[in-house]
């Protein structure tokens, strides 16, 4: 999924390609007398229902109207914004620096009962050790980030974990073994992040499992990503931030997250692993 700016971004472009060809064909026109209708070269209606100019607001709100869809145009520009925000460059979320990017997300964890995430890179922001984060960070920070305000940033991270005491809500975090052993920030910061898994996993709200370094495992390793409730998927890419909010893709990544659930092991067990690592620290 990494290797493009994203192929469900590119799938929901393509479909909504296609529903104005729909548009188009439940008219009764040809290419050419839309193209007319509109004053456009006719180059310009392949291009958008072939897929491969995207169009902009008024281009949809005009094209409807010449097919007498009207009715259709708000839907259709929702699904073009929707569209735009789907992919976002970490240069763009993160030009003002890091603080505004970690706070940016604050409205949409303050309006989630049900969190699920999954990551196979490191461990999640919301069950991060201070000295994890910091090393977490720092490094975001010296690869692409000019600002530097990596300690308003740790902070930030810091006061949205209180939101693990808050009622009403609950989390299911599946950490890939391989984090445990990461090596992220050397021994000492290691030693207390897996000391902050084992604290985190007793908390009566969270559900912590590790999914375990297996040769004859059914699901392998995918790209780290966030549920929230059954609305929204967060996926962080090496080019960016991904968005998705279509229900088929959204029941995608939940049935992936119960796939890989199905392969984890918790309470004591996970402990067992997290302990093994520990050892393995020297």
């Amino acid at each position: 999924m990494a290797a493009s700016a994203s192929s469900s971004a590119e799938q929901a472009r393509k479909d909504l390609a296609e529903r104005l060809g729909e548009i188009r064909l439940d008219a009764g026109l040809k290419g050419s007398e839309l193209a007319e209708r509109l004053g456009w070269y006719p180059s310009k209606v392949s291009r958008i229902q072939g897929g491969r100019t995207s169009p902009s607001a008024d281009d949809i709100r005009a094209w409807c109207t010449a097919c007498g869809a009207e009715d259709q145009a708000a839907d259709l520009v929702q699904k073009l914004r929707a569209i735009e925000g789907m992919f976002v460059e970490w240069r763009r979320m993160e030009r003002d620096g890091l603080r505004r990017a970690q706070e940016s997300v604050r409205p949409l964890f303050e309006r989630t009962s049900r969190f699920r995430a999954y990551s196979s890179w490191f461990v999640p922001g919301l069950i991060q050790s201070r000295a994890y984060t910091e090393t977490v960070l720092r490094a975001v920070q010296r690869r692409r980030v000019t600002v530097d305000d990596v300690d308003a940033a740790v902070a930030s991270r810091m006061e949205r974990q209180q939101i693990l005491h808050e009622g009403g809500r609950t989390f299911a975090f599946l950490i890939e073994e391989s984090v445990l052993r990461s090596g992220m920030g050397g021994r000492e910061v290691m030693a207390g992040q897996l000391g902050q898994l084992i604290t985190v996993g007793s908390l009566p709200t969270v559900s912590l499992g590790i999914v375990p370094m297996r040769a004859d495992r059914s699901r392998m390793p995918v790209e780290g990503f966030w549920i929230y409730d059954s609305e929204q998927v967060a996926v962080e890419l090496v080019s960016g931030y991904l968005t998705l909010t279509q229900q088929r893709e959204v029941a995608a990544y939940a049935e992936t997250f119960a796939e890989l659930a199905e392969l984890a092991v918790y309470g004591a067990e996970a402990r067992s692993l997290i302990a093994l690592a520990l050892r393995a620290l020297g």
